[in-house]
């Protein structure tokens, strides 16, 4: 059973640990917003996987159905990270100079920073297809015990968290380092790279 554990971890782990638009939006959101904002988008990424997860460890139909909608979810997760883009650099043009990030957030901006990266992950087709391939490569222990799917599963959600803290850790110390009117740069280059990334996404898609 341990070494199922430790599997779904690796899994996880190696799932989440490619620095893409989210891993990008959630560094910006914790260098930004602070630590909590950073942690719950790192959560809404990794509860997306411990679903995706579920689903390919048990076998669940619905895998093949999400693959064969892949096209319109890949185009409006390549139009969420555009918004969120957008949003990003709008934010640059209207923030003073002497803005301060804000130590703490409210309830709903939490919230909303869990619910959009887990629509990004649960849209992105790719990250189930990864999944079927990685626990393909489980072998035969992944089978071995009745409740293993389900040890399977918590192993790659607990595996994408740590992933997620750890980032959001690297990106709090160095918050304090970082002016506010770095911040503000740094506002306009995330926000250019997730626009013309998530263009891409969505042009791809069409």
């Amino acid at each position: 059973m341990i070494e199922i554990l430790l599997k779904g971890i690796g899994v996880g782990f190696a799932v989440a640990a490619p620095v893409g638009p989210i891993g990008l939006l959630c560094i910006r959101r914790t260098l930004k917003e602070g630590r909590a904002s950073g942690l719950a988008s790192g959560l809404g990424a990794a509860t997306a996987d411990g679903i995706y997860g579920f689903m390919v460890a048990a076998g669940f139909a619905a895998t093949g159905l999400m693959i064969s909608y892949a096209q319109p979810m890949q185009l409006f997760g390549g139009l969420l990270i555009a918004c969120l883009g957008l949003l990003s650099v709008r934010a640059f043009f209207k923030a003073k100079s002497d803005t301060k990030p804000a130590d703490a957030k409210e309830a709903g901006s939490i919230v909303s920073a869990f619910a959009t990266t887990f629509a990004l992950t649960i849209s992105n087709p790719m990250t189930i297809l990864a999944f079927v391939a990685l626990v393909a490569g489980l072998g035969s222990a992944a089978a071995s015990h009745a409740y293993a799917a389900y040890i399977l599963v918590f192993g790659v959600f607990a595996g994408s968290a740590l992933w997620w803290l750890i980032l959001v850790t690297a990106a709090s110390l160095a918050r304090s380092r970082i002016t506010p009117q770095t911040t503000r740069w740094l506002d306009l280059a995330s926000g250019t790279v997730l626009l013309i990334w998530g263009a891409w996404i969505a042009w791809s898609a069409l």
